[in-house]
């Protein structure tokens, strides 16, 4: 094995990367992980999904809205939305974020003022993929949760 000075070429010619361009390196391959992600379809339920918690969510505070102005409120389907009758207008979304999204049955539910509700439930189906489901529902005492509904061929 042959040796070299400190400070000969030769040694100089090993010493390997700098932090700075180990740096540079990882900062690539980083950019070219999220882009090929971004660019990947999203998961064929992710956004039905999404929909039907933001739901649940909008829902829960439309019920908290009616019971704290003691007013009553309705939720109901509009034809590339929904609407909620009894609040003042923007308080809440109008929209699904994924056009092609729709309910399949209760076109309308009334969310308060009464801190009871009758039991109620919405069913989600999105037009890219009607083979699945999501169901947005209630006991009338616990706040809506979003659970999958299975397989529905249903379309509007």
């Amino acid at each position: 094995m042959r040796m070299w000075a400190v400070g000969s070429r030769q040694a100089r010619a090993w010493r390997g990367f700098t932090l700075l361009e180990l740096l540079v390196v990882i900062a690539i391959i980083a950019m070219a992980t999220a882009g090929i992600s971004f660019a990947m379809p999203d998961h064929a339920g992710t956004q039905l999904e999404r929909e039907a918690h933001r739901l649940a969510a909008l829902l829960e505070a439309a019920r908290m809205h009616s019971r704290a102005r003691g007013e009553r409120v309705l939720w109901q389907t509009r034809p590339n939305g929904f609407h909620f009758a009894g609040l003042p207008p923007r308080t809440l979304p109008d929209h699904w974020l994924e056009p092609g999204t729709w309910v399949l049955e209760n076109t309308r539910l009334q969310l308060g003022p009464e801190p009871l509700i009758a039991p109620q439930h919405i069913t989600l189906v999105s037009q890219r993929h009607p083979g699945l489901a999501w169901r947005v529902s209630t006991d009338g005492l616990r706040p809506f949760r979003a659970e999958p509904s299975g397989r529905r061929d249903n379309q509007p």
